[in-house]
């Protein structure tokens, strides 16, 4: 029992980082593709951090009504979440605006030479 883990490391890795991770990276993009407003992110990680917390009870033996475990569960998939949120719309908004932007990195964008706005 660590402070970020419950089980163990590898248990957090694998399901609440790759597994369920996968399923925050999905809805973050989704979020963007569907051009929803952003706030809507943490309501969506935060029913993932309650889905996560569920399933670790019921497989691995967790704590299901753990502030502290939702808490760290919910940071790490917000996190992935955001960050697949802003990957998505920056590939959005060059393809969507091709005119107009450029991809300055994964995560931002930026008006091409000689134009305005």
């Amino acid at each position: 029992m660590g402070i970020i883990w419950e089980n163990s490391f590898w248990v957090f890795l694998l399901f609440t980082c790759a597994i369920v991770g996968g399923a925050a990276w999905m809805t973050g993009r989704a979020v963007a593709v569907t051009w929803r407003p952003f706030f809507q992110i943490f309501w969506f990680s935060a029913l993932l951090a309650c889905a996560d917390r569920f399933l670790s009870f019921a497989l691995f033996e967790g704590t299901l009504l753990s502030v502290h475990y939702w808490l760290v569960d919910f940071i790490v998939l917000l996190a992935i979440t955001l960050i697949s949120w802003r990957v998505a719309r920056t590939t959005q908004m060059v393809t969507q605006y091709s005119w107009m932007y450029e991809k300055s990195s994964p995560f931002t964008w930026r008006n091409k030479p000689g134009v305005t706005g």
